[in-house]
């Protein structure tokens, strides 16, 4: 095998290296998930199953091949709008991938093999390799960020779950928590597993009075797994919903699975929705019924809430009629905890928005909610609600609900219509039934998200209200 042979070999299995760890990365490393699961099928086949097929049909011209499948790589990475973060994880399959196909490469040409035999294998094989390291480094980091948890007598751990709101929720317990303890909540939407240990090993402070986290889930057993680990003393289940039905199939698979969060030794008390369960359980509160006379604009929301033998008028700058469950789930945690009702009031009352979540946020004139990371039919419908309440243009920004129905969808667009001036759809995912079924004045149809900075600055004007309901990448 000559040198050029070699690096053309290395540089092709490095890039189809880089294509599988990109997308290993999005779907949480699950192989399983990027081969059934996958929003994008067809990018497999052109930056993957295609070149490597051409690798082998035409191996002599393969470096003008590569070449073009190089600038094709580049190109697609470009456009991408959520890029390959480049963790430790990352490092070690990339480096451990090269290093393989080197060791491959110097025995095929010391046997006298062609060096097509070692396509395929290098990738496979630092694949098993590297799962098997993570799996190893996991359990050990996993064990040693349990012994902290436990060790730590005095810290409380708070955990929350639910389709909708998890995030939200826990920013709120947090908020109101806050004034009379020292709080630390897990950063932006770390709910998984892997995440909750990185997060407890690498920076759950010390003098932390209350540990406050979710708990997310695409298989039976995530969050029992999760349950066991941070063995939660209050546990809190929030609305459940058709959220991630492709992986659960039902919405009584996903209430079991949410459900899993109570079964912790050290649980004290779990605020539990009533749409979940009715299943009696000693240490379980049902909540959802508790909270009345709610007013919801778009300067916030008011409304009064029974709190034992006591009616709390409570407000917040909070927006969405649907964050009356949230907050009534974060009263309960924070009374449970040992706050009073004034210090729960005034909690309430200077509640920020969390950032994505229908957060406004008023710029040149424009009234811009940012719901990005928001993804359910109710938070979606609420959205489009308040646009309502605005005297000016409605413009709507959406690639529609993922990982849910083609009813919701329909009951979304339906609501737009009804509403908005301007609807601009984002994405392929449901640009089909939404190019179908949307009727509004304006309907402004983008493949991805890499116009849209410029659409918007041509469509939209100071008066307008903009409603940016669902940010999914453009992988989806």
């Amino acid at each position: 095998m000559d040198l050029l042979t070699l690096f053309i070999n290395t540089l092709f299995v490095m890039a189809l290296g880089f294509y599988l760890i990109t997308n290993l990365q999005w779907y949480d490393y699950k192989i399983e998930r990027v081969v059934l699961k996958h929003h994008k099928p067809l990018w497999h086949f052109g930056l993957f199953v295609l070149p490597f097929i051409l690798y082998y049909a035409l191996a002599q011209y393969f470096s003008i091949v590569l070449a073009i499948y190089l600038f094709a790589l580049a190109f697609w990475y470009y456009r991408l709008d959520k890029k390959l973060v480049f963790t430790w994880r990352v490092k070690r399959f990339l480096i451990l991938l090269l290093g393989v196909t080197l060791l491959l490469n110097m025995l095929s040409a010391l046997k006298g093999l062609e060096s097509h035999s070692f396509v395929f294998l290098p990738l496979f094989l630092a694949y098993v390799i590297s799962k098997g390291v993570e799996n190893y480094m996991f359990l050990t980091y996993k064990k040693e960020a349990q012994k902290k948890l436990l060790a730590r007598k005095d810290l409380k751990v708070v955990c929350v779950t639910g389709s909708y709101g998890k995030t939200s929720m826990k920013n709120f317990i947090a908020q109101i928590l806050s004034q009379k303890y020292k709080v630390y909540a897990t950063p932006r939407s770390v709910n998984t597993i892997a995440g909750l240990v990185r997060d407890v090993n690498m920076d759950l402070p010390d003098d932390t009075e209350v540990y406050v986290c979710e708990a997310g889930a695409r298989l039976r057993g995530d969050i029992y797994t999760i349950a066991q680990f941070v063995q939660p003393h209050i546990a809190v289940v929030g609305k459940v919903g058709p959220q991630h039905l492709e992986y659960f199939k039902t919405v009584e698979n996903i209430q079991r699975t949410k459900l899993e969060i109570i079964q912790s030794d050290r649980l004290e008390q779990a605020f539990v929705h009533k749409g979940v369960t009715q299943e009696h359980h000693d240490k379980v509160t049902f909540f959802g019924d508790a909270v009345t006379d709610v007013e919801a604009t778009l300067e916030g929301l008011s409304f009064k809430m029974q709190l034992h033998d006591e009616t709390l008028a409570l407000k917040s700058k909070i927006l969405g009629s649907f964050n009356t469950i949230n907050l009534e789930a974060t009263v309960l945690v924070a009374d449970a905890l040992g706050m009073t009702s004034e210090e729960i009031t005034k909690g309430v009352e200077a509640l920020e928005s969390v950032e994505h979540r229908l957060q406004r946020i008023d710029a040149g004139g424009k009234i811009i909610l940012d719901d990005g990371y928001n993804g359910n039919i109710d938070g979606m419908l609420e959205g489009v609600r308040l646009l309502s309440l605005h005297s000016g243009r409605k413009v709507i920004v959406t690639p529609g609900l993922v990982e849910s129905t083609e009813a919701l969808n329909l009951e979304l667009i339906e609501a737009i219509n009804k509403v908005c001036d301007i609807a601009i759809v984002t994405g392929q995912l449901n640009a089909s039934l939404f190019n179908q079924h949307l009727k509004v004045p304006e309907k402004i149809m983008l493949s991805d998200k890499s116009q849209l900075t410029t659409v918007l600055g041509e469509k939209t004007r100071a008066g307008d209200i903009i409603l940016f309901a669902n940010d999914a990448p453009n992988f989806i």
